[in-house]
């Protein structure tokens, strides 16, 4: 039971973790529009896309075993 409610939690926490860094990096991209990026707002627009990317595979990967291994 108390499994259960943590592994739900988590969930709940990289759900929202992912929209914040949506709402995040299309701020980024809207401020890129306007002006040039600093070196850290730049940084972070890359960081962003890559950590979507990487989440993305693993979870496939993770998909891919629960349902084929």
């Amino acid at each position: 039971m108390m499994i259960n409610l943590l592994e739900n939690l988590n969930e709940l926490s990289i759900v929202l973790l992912l929209l914040c860094l949506f709402f995040y990096y299309w701020h980024l991209k809207k401020t890129k529009r306007k002006r040039k990026l600093s070196s850290f707002e730049f940084s972070m627009f890359v960081i962003i896309k890559l950590a979507y990317f990487l989440w993305a595979g693993s979870y496939l990967l993770l998909f891919l075993d629960r349902n084929f291994g």
